[in-house]
């Protein structure tokens, strides 16, 4: 399941995805089986994002490469296993073949502690790193910017050190505006890795604002907002803002990482 990802190849395209919650994953294989004739290259699969149990990313990898022929990158978190958990999971994802992992802390899960989940952090984001790369995977790392609170300073001080364990390549956050797409390039240009750019569509003007509002590292320009809530087909609207990133994406990154949110994938067409 190779999944090369350089500065000196084509411009990359991933399409980040959810796995399910629950353990039949039919529907949404199917689903993904439907674009995957797209243009892209391959799917990044999420692990319990937002500190909420999905199926094994992991597992959700090997199943999605089967049914599709496509590769998959599989994110993998210091929050929700142990040092001897994470082994085996990075010496499991090398025998299925998944030879691309991203390296993430994971979202805090503090909020979850009602249901008994609370976060391991054996290691940290570094050291889970330069684990990955002892057992044989090609590691990525995550830019967020914070820009809720003017951190890309700070975060690029980390991401230094992430590509100093060994990261290989990163992925921002979701951008929304050319500027801050060549503020980000612009920071990273001194990283000899090749940069991946998120792109998030907008679905609403609601979602627009609750991801302004609400999630840390996502910033939706003002103009963008007011153009959601005042579109007739704000669906649309966001599928063609989305197309407009991935164009800018091209400008200054080596790829991109699409994130369809709440499954849907229809949108792609257009996008891609």
């Amino acid at each position: 399941m190779s999944f090369v990802i350089s500065d000196t190849q084509k411009f990359v395209t991933t399409i980040e995805v959810v796995p399910p919650a629950g353990n039949d994953p039919a529907a949404l294989l199917d689903k993904l089986a439907a674009i995957s004739d797209l243009d892209f290259d391959g799917f990044s699969v999420a692990t319990n994002p937002v500190a909420k149990p999905r199926m094994s990313a992991m597992v959700f990898c090997h199943l999605l490469h089967q049914k599709t022929g496509k590769p998959a990158i599989l994110h993998l978190t210091v929050r929700d296993h142990n040092l001897l958990g994470l082994q085996a999971e990075l010496w499991g994802a090398k025998a299925l073949g998944i030879d691309t992992l991203i390296a993430v802390t994971g979202d805090p899960s503090a909020g979850r502690q009602k249901d008994g989940a609370t976060a391991v952090n054996d290691v940290n984001v570094y050291q889970l790193i330069t684990l990955a790369n002892e057992s044989g995977l090609t590691t990525g790392a995550v830019l967020d910017f914070r820009p809720e609170r003017n951190g890309l300073k700070n975060e690029v001080k980390r991401l230094e050190k992430k590509v100093a364990a060994g990261s290989r390549f990163i992925v921002t956050q979701p951008v929304y505006d050319e500027p801050t797409a060549k503020t980000l390039a612009d920071a990273c240009a001194h990283l000899p890795v090749p940069k991946l750019m998120g792109i998030l569509p907008l679905l609403s003007f609601r979602h627009a604002t609750f991801l302004h509002d609400k999630v840390d590292g996502i910033a939706v320009p003002d103009a963008l907002r007011r153009e959601m809530e005042t579109s007739a087909d704000p669906v649309r609207t966001g599928t063609i803002q989305a197309k407009h990133m991935l164009e800018i994406a091209k400008l200054y990154f080596s790829g991109a990482c699409v994130m369809p949110p709440f499954e849907r994938f229809e949108i792609l067409k257009e996008i891609l």
